[in-house]
């Protein structure tokens, strides 16, 4: 371990409650020395394993490597959150000028001389060297990694597979920064323009405007701003000047043009794919996935599209009804949808976003959230007002569960709920450190440090935070993910916490959902702010009955994109050489009769799920595949006839929540719900399912 207390990222942390990173030292210009240093004893450490002159075994090959680099990746895990949750410009010039090195430093592990040589050494042999159940895992998902990764190549092949890496890594950076600049931007409104927004939305808006150095009032180009700004204001020039500076994020400016970088990208992958042997980067893709192959993908998209375009026409020709019953046009344009379908909800379900919003206050959702986790996995969660992060907003817990009898720390959560200048859109689980019991001899369990962030609207000082219904829904799942990384329960790291197959990794954040969707809860949680009285039964039944409103257009929004994902990401090597995103999104828009009125809920410029990294190229529809699983999962609790039933919730602890990738998935699922998942619970939760 190196050792410089000049540099706090390179400081003992030990004494430290927990091993907390020292955010209140922490500057930008500790991340670079830091990563350079710890990267050179990373790839030390990786060498000895590789020149070590005894025949590779598992403890000294597999093990070693396993616990190799943990300085490295404590600072990196301080690093990566921080430019999600806190990537202020200098963070961003470090943040690009490592992304090379970074992924040249990933390349030399991997192509140390004498390491693959090791790992297939041992991988080959596995079956004969008394391994248990889970070394033999980590044996053939490490070789697996590694494979996926070029080690077959021949060193012409691995220096070209290499620097296609790089590039990539470079261009998702890019990528991802011109996002997070555009959604810097905003968009001036008048007052009168805010007709029909609540005073909370018009403090945002004023707020918002301050924070970019505006008079006046302003919408940000965050989600979390714009579509409560669609649903409410009145005025549809206003809704479409912002609805159009929001669908246009990632090509508001030449200078931070995304199409050419989402091309640039694109047949980098493809090249990626090829030097593998596959026809096409989806198919790479994925190969190491539940679904195996692009076409059970496809098949799992299409079943649902036709449906889900039925019931958007449906919901359509409800909100043209409207429009044309208070005197407006029957063309109901995107920016204008949500606006009708809030109006149509009030109207269809006597349910006014306005009278709903008090009995799910941010600080009532947290406790239903802790309270949920305790009823299912006997988590508490203890408030450390003395533990400080990286930004005043930010919660830090202590959780805490009972083990034979005996108080016990099981994690560290740190909660960032607020949107704000620097941060990156959208709502994400990661880790400062994750779960597992090689860091030592002793078998010493390494206690994970688990962040969950969102980008809701905080609240004007003094006044209680205020969530939609989908807000809530988002909490949750993050908190799905969370527990994925609290609960995990792995000897290594590697296949510890979240590491599983991408079309996995949804089903525990998912999972988590059907809690706050659910009756039982509501009941008991949704309180109002001010008055302290639970949400009226007949308030809650509404909400409930409202809950299948709209899934048309909700599914459409999300399944034309995993669509477009999967054609993107099919493309032959020709067709990428003169591509053009703007005609290829028209015209796949058109071959699949997209709706009128609904865009995709991520455009192409705007996709950072598919080009600000690989995690979910080829990959968006993993939230769908996942979700037939969320759903066939929930039916055990309703069919134990509990929702907090003590022995499914113990099964889902221990199958879905605790494995990481200990288990084959499937072979989990199936010892969790004693059969393999139906689709027929996910249609019929959305709505979709048609009766014989």
């Amino acid at each position: 371990m190196i050792s410089d207390n000049s540099n706090p990222l390179l400081s003992d942390w030990s004494a430290r409650p927990f091993a907390i990173p020292p955010f209140e030292s922490i500057k930008t210009e500790h991340f670079q020395p830091a990563i350079e240093a710890t990267m050179k004893d990373h790839l030390e450490e990786v060498k000895a394993i590789a020149e070590n002159p005894e025949p590779a075994t598992f403890d000294n090959t597999f093990k070693l490597y396993d616990r190799a680099g943990a300085q490295l990746n404590d600072v990196l895990g301080v690093f990566y959150n921080l430019t999600s949750s806190a990537n202020v410009p200098e963070l961003q010039k470090v943040q690009m000028d490592l992304a090379g090195p970074l992924a040249d430093h990933s390349a030399a592990v991997r192509t140390t001389p004498g390491l693959f040589d090791r790992i297939r050494t041992v991988y080959e042999a596995r079956a004969n060297l008394d391994l248990d159940a889970q070394q033999i895992r980590l044996v053939e998902r490490v070789y697996k990694d590694f494979v996926l990764q070029g080690a077959l190549f021949d060193k012409v092949k691995q220096d070209e597979y290499n620097a296609i890496v790089k590039e990539l890594a470079l261009l998702c950076t890019k990528f991802s920064q011109n996002l997070l600049a555009d959604e810097g931007e905003v968009v001036p409104v008048s007052l009168e323009e805010l007709d029909g927004c609540s005073e909370e939305q018009i403090a945002a808006a004023q707020q918002a405007a301050v924070s970019a150095k505006k008079e006046g009032y302003a919408i940000s180009l965050s989600r979390s701003m714009v579509e409560p700004f669609l649903s409410s204001c009145k005025n549809p020039e206003a809704r479409e000047r912002v609805f159009q500076a929001f669908v246009s994020r990632g090509e508001l400016s030449p200078e931070r043009d995304n199409k050419s970088l989402a091309v640039q990208i694109l047949k980098l992958r493809s090249q990626q794919a090829a030097l593998h042997g596959y026809e096409s980067y989806a198919a790479y893709s994925t190969a190491d996935t539940m679904a195996k192959t692009p076409e059970a993908v496809l098949e799992l998209l299409n079943r649902v599209w036709t449906p889900a375009k039925d019931a958007a026409n449906r919901e359509r020709g409800m909100l043209a009804e409207y429009a044309k019953s208070v005197g407006d046009s029957e063309v109901i344009r995107p920016s204008d949808w949500r606006f009708y379908a809030e109006r149509v909800r009030e109207t269809k379900y006597d349910l006014d976003e306005s009278i709903v919003k008090p009995y799910f206050s941010l600080d009532r959702m947290l406790e239903a959230l802790f309270d949920v986790a305790n009823k299912l996995y006997g988590l508490t969660f203890v408030l450390r007002p003395d533990i400080k992060a990286y930004h005043e907003d930010v919660l830090v817990y202590e959780v805490h569960e009972q083990v034979d009898g005996q108080d016990s720390i099981r994690a560290i959560f740190f909660h960032d709920n607020f949107a704000r200048q620097y941060k990156a859109g959208g709502a994400w689980m990661s880790e400062f450190r994750s779960q597992n019991r090689n860091s030592d001899d002793l078998g010493t369990n390494v206690i994970p440090i688990v962040i969950n962030n969102n980008n809701f609207t905080k609240a004007a000082d003094g006044q209680p935070t205020l969530l939609s219904f989908d807000d809530c829904v988002t909490l949750f799942h993050e908190f799905g993910h969370g527990c994925h990384g609290m609960l995990s329960d792995s000897k290594y790291q590697r296949l510890a916490s979240t590491n599983v197959l991408g079309d996995y990794v949804e089903l525990p954040s998912q999972l988590m959902e059907h809690w706050i969707r659910h009756p039982e809860v509501l009941a008991k949680h949704a309180v109002h702010y001010q008055t302290n009285e639970p949400i009226p039964a007949e308030l809650l039944a509404k909400l409930m009955a409202a809950r299948k409103f709209q899934q048309g257009f909700a599914t459409i929004e999300y399944t034309i994109c995993a669509l477009v994902d999967q054609s993107l990401h099919a493309l032959p090597a020709k067709e990428l050489a003169t591509l053009d995103l703007a005609e290829f999104e028209k015209a796949k828009l058109a071959e699949l009769d997209m709706p009128a009125g609904i865009v995709m809920r991520h455009r192409i410029p705007q996709f950072s799920h598919l080009f600000s990294g690989p995690g979910y190229a080829a990959g968006y529809y993993y939230y769908l595949w996942a979700e037939v699983l969320d759903a066939d999962a929930f039916e055990a609790f309703l069919e134990s006839g509990d929702i907090f039933d003590k022995a499914t919730a113990a099964r889902a602890r221990k199958y879905i929540y605790s494995a990481g990738s200990t288990i084959d998935h499937m072979e989990g699922y199936r010892a969790f719900r004693g059969k393999d998942a139906a689709i027929e619970p996910m249609l019929k939760k959305k709505g979709l399912l048609i009766e014989a």
